[in-house]
């Protein structure tokens, strides 16, 4: 059974995603046994306590210099035995120590078809503002690997979102969420904790 460690900043309506998969025996050989929040008042951590989750907080501003967070981030999780680390709307950049030390097992939803609208500065309704000024018909989310290049990792899933005349960022950024972020994070976790995920030279393979 994988540990699971899920990091959050916010609402957390990824992270339940996740735990209502876990809670309808879609996760197989995997478990969410800690959340970890960048916000001491993020409702994630309500949600987490909610389902009996251990949670931890850890914030960016408790150290003097982002290597000391980075080794603290790294420490923390090597602690907790975490075999998979998951993004849940984190919204601290993650240090290259932590990447190096989960190479291939940190998972991130991005809410564009990468490699449209992402990268630097590509998250929150930015992402489906930007898709919407570009008059694009078809968007989307992606879950990849997480890699020192943001929004550069491997590709592990993506699921297409039909853009509607009358969209606004929030109503595109619902629906991307409730059709593509919802159902694949939650999908891209279960292949991983089934070891169904193959990484040969920057590519995905999902296994049979």
């Amino acid at each position: 059974m994988k540990n699971i460690i899920v990091l959050v900043s916010g609402g957390g309506t990824n992270l339940q995603a996740l735990l209502d998969a876990q809670d309808r025996g879609e996760i197989k050989n995997g478990k969410i046994t800690c959340v970890i929040s960048s916000n001491p008042n993020a409702y994630a951590l309500t949600r987490a306590a909610n389902h009996g989750v251990e949670t931890e907080v850890i914030r960016r501003r408790d150290f003097a210099a982002f290597d000391d967070y980075d080794a603290a981030l790294t420490a923390l999780l090597q602690q907790k035995n975490a075999d998979l680390i998951v993004l849940a709307g984190f919204m601290t950049i993650l240090g290259s120590r932590v990447i190096r030390a989960f190479e291939n097992r940190i998972i991130n939803i991005h809410p564009a078809l990468i490699p449209s609208f992402c990268g630097e500065g590509y998250y929150g309704l930015r992402v489906h503002e930007e898709a919407l000024k570009k008059g694009v018909k078809v968007t989307g989310a992606t879950a990849h690997f997480v890699n020192e290049i943001c929004d550069g990792g491997p590709i592990i899933i993506q699921k297409a979102v039909e853009v509607r005349s009358g969209d606004t960022p929030a109503i595109l950024q619902k629906r991307v969420m409730e059709q593509a972020e919802w159902q694949i994070l939650p999908k891209a976790v279960a292949l991983f904790c089934e070891d169904k995920i193959k990484v040969t030279d920057g590519i995905t393979e999902i296994l049979d």
